[in-house]
């Protein structure tokens, strides 16, 4: 049975792809903060096996490897991600940008650190991170938005040492921008909902390999450039 851990997994976009890998048959390993409270997530059956996790600790990180010791991973989609506050030049919350960074930017390096040997015995061998257009430099023609975008953008970068350092390991490292979704922080007026997303990504991911690691996709398959 092909298994896969989703940080954030709690709700949007994060739920939705646990909904849709156990659908498809999947073994998923759901982090959220505070799985006590996850009802939607509890409740899609008991091939999902809940985990509490807080990303900005890595003690927990390395505790929940420890704790799945043994066990092939094939994919780890690093989902968990904040906006943070105040991004107005001359009003940035530098305390919120730290914490914005510890989410967006370190936590999933470290998830990749702490499950290098699950996915090592893992078939799919994949390492997918949810980043945003926002943290394309390329594509920055409005500004603003200080702490997101550079949260992202390090990401990235981030991502794509990773998929270079792990090449010899045949491990796939990509990014995706998941679209402007229809969750807590797209918002009602955004463009698409948490299915067609993830639907999206899921097709990306099923058809990527070690070809393609080090690439940013969009949702639906088209790359986005750095």
């Amino acid at each position: 049975m092909p298994t896969v851990l989703i940080t954030g997994a709690n709700r949007g976009i994060g739920l939705e792809f646990a909904r849709q890998y156990a659908e498809a048959g999947y073994r998923v390993h759901a982090a959220c903060r505070t799985p006590g409270s996850a009802d939607a997530l509890g409740s899609l059956g008991k091939g999902v096996k809940l985990h509490a996790l807080d990303v900005t600790d890595h003690g927990r990180i390395e505790a929940l490897a420890a704790g799945l010791e043994g066990e092939a991973i094939d994919i780890v989609i690093n989902n968990a991600g904040i906006y943070g506050d105040q991004q107005e030049l001359g009003k940035i919350d530098y305390a919120a940008w730290e914490e914005v960074m510890r989410v967006n930017t370190l936590a999933p390096l470290k998830m990749a650190e702490c499950f290098l040997p699950h996915l090592e015995a893992g078939k799919m061998k994949m390492i997918a991170s949810l980043t945003s257009r926002m943290g394309s430099i390329a594509e920055n023609d409005a500004g603003g938005v200080y702490i997101y975008r550079s949260s992202k953008a390090a990401l990235n970068a981030a991502a794509r040492s990773l998929a270079l350092d792990l090449a010899p390991r045949g491990i796939t490292v990509i990014v995706f921008h998941p679209g402007w979704v229809k969750t807590d922080m797209g918002g009602a007026g955004a463009l698409i909902d948490a299915e067609t997303s993830v639907g999206g990504m899921r097709a990306v991911i099923k058809g990527a390999g070690p070809k393609d690691s080090g690439r940013f996709f969009n949702y639906d398959g088209t790359e986005v450039p750095w």
